[in-house]
């Protein structure tokens, strides 16, 4: 099969790495790619991903018969529906499903009326209401942008004046331009965090192996929220009783609901779990494979991802069919960024030591990076994830790091403290 990869991450590279592994798989392409996407797959870097004519043009040009989508954006603009449209297979929701993640008022409206566990919320147009429900409910409270913010519109307040000024940069500065013309704010639910995705061809549902991602960028969980400074796998707050519950309670009546609400949900759901006093409950759904999530869920994968992704995209019924098998080992991604992420960072770094940190056993999956003059420099704020296997966790932090020790760029920044939820655990 010949395979369009949408994306250029960390993500992007995980799945197209993973896919590539699939004897099914005879020729990879990526739009636009990385450095590290390309010794696997084709890059084409002069196609938008937002522009989807472009997009599904070259897919018609290059016969292609698999398309994976792995960003949001392209998703909630229909990608999907225009694959499908010209008769060519996609993994990924259609429009109208990927609202799950588009609009996080759509979303929470959802668990409301279909009764899936979730923080008691409200949703504000206005700035001046929005901060007086702050005052009346007091603080810790979370603040959301309600559209897409790549992953960083979200306040936890710990303190009513820091509500407060999450108000001022999201409505009234537009920190997150339109994005945060909406805002819901939440309950603070007290609890651990944990990402719970799950393969769906819209009425089969598949759980992936249970992770955890760490959003603050400082050691400790200091500092503000990032995209994700690493990840484990598998999360051991997520038993097997609580993975079943979450699947029962969340993941189903999620799958149902959109399905009763005309919006059939096909490909990966996401869905970022509080494990409280009361159960799992959910603090976003979002409608694809997370980042960096997939880059410690799929090496642990052991069954074919072509296979997995065509029967969900197919949506015949074949996926129930499927032995989906796993590894009883773990995984840790440790992400190194730009100094100065998630704020303002320099970029065109030269980046060494890939070589020698892939000889340490470890992948480097490529993130924000770029080649100039036969080199690889870092361009963005997340550069590389430095992923490990082993057959726990401890070990596998022992093995990322080493990886880590290998790799270097001017003003290398990264959390010394990755999977310390999990290491806690064992002692």
């Amino acid at each position: 099969m010949k395979i369009l990869v949408i994306g250029g991450g960390g993500r992007e590279h995980t799945l197209a790495w993973k896919l590539a592994q699939s004897p099914k798989a005879t020729k990879l392409y990526a739009i636009p790619g990385n450095p590290g996407m390309a010794e696997i797959a084709e890059c084409v870097p002069d196609i938008s991903i937002e522009d989807n004519k472009a997009v599904v043009d070259f897919a018609k040009t290059h016969d292609i018969d698999l398309a994976v989508v792995g960003p949001e954006v392209p998703l909630t603009n229909g990608i999907v529906d225009a694959f499908e449209a010209v008769g060519i297979l996609a993994f990924g929701p259609r429009k109208l499903a990927a609202e799950i993640e588009g609009s996080k008022s759509f979303s929470k409206g959802l668990m409301k009326k279909y009764g899936i566990p979730t923080a008691k919320y409200e949703v504000f147009t206005d700035a001046a209401a929005a901060k007086d429900y702050i005052r009346k409910e007091g603080a810790p409270i979370v603040i959301k942008a309600d559209g897409l913010a790549a992953g960083k519109g979200v306040v936890v307040a710990m303190t009513e004046e820091e509500a407060l000024r999450a108000i001022t940069d999201i409505m009234e500065a537009q920190e997150f331009g339109q994005a945060g013309s909406r805002v819901v704010i939440e309950e603070f639910m007290d609890g651990e965090e944990a990402s719970l995705l799950a393969f769906t061809d819209g009425e089969t549902i598949v759980p992936m192996i249970s992770s955890q991602d760490h959003k603050r960028a400082y050691d400790g969980d200091k500092g503000p929220n990032t995209g994700g400074m690493g990840t484990y796998a598998p999360a051991p707050v997520m038993t097997p009783a609580l993975v079943a519950q979450a699947k029962e309670t969340i993941l189903a009546p999620a799958i149902r609901a959109m399905a009763a609400e005309g919006r059939k949900y096909q490909g990966c759901l996401y869905a970022g779990l509080m494990i409280t006093a009361e159960g799992p409950k959910v603090v976003e759904f979002n409608a694809r494979f997370g980042d960096p999530e997939t880059q410690v869920v799929l090496p642990l994968l052991r069954s074919d991802l072509v296979e997995i992704m065509t029967a969900c995209a197919r949506g015949d019924g074949s996926l129930k069919d499927l032995d989906i098998r796993w590894s009883d080992g773990a995984a840790v991604c440790v992400v190194l960024a730009s100094g100065g992420y998630p704020k303002s960072y320099q970029k065109g770094y030269e980046i060494t030591g890939l070589a020698e940190a892939a000889a340490k056993g470890a992948h480097v999956f490529h993130a924000g990076t770029a080649e100039k003059d036969g080199k690889i420099v870092t361009a963005g704020g997340r550069v590389l994830g430095v992923v490990a296997e082993a057959a726990d966790v401890a070990q596998a932090v022992e093995k990322a790091y080493d990886g880590v020790s290998a790799i270097d760029f001017k003003d290398k920044m990264f959390r010394k403290d990755i999977a310390h939820r999990a290491l806690e655990r064992l002692i």
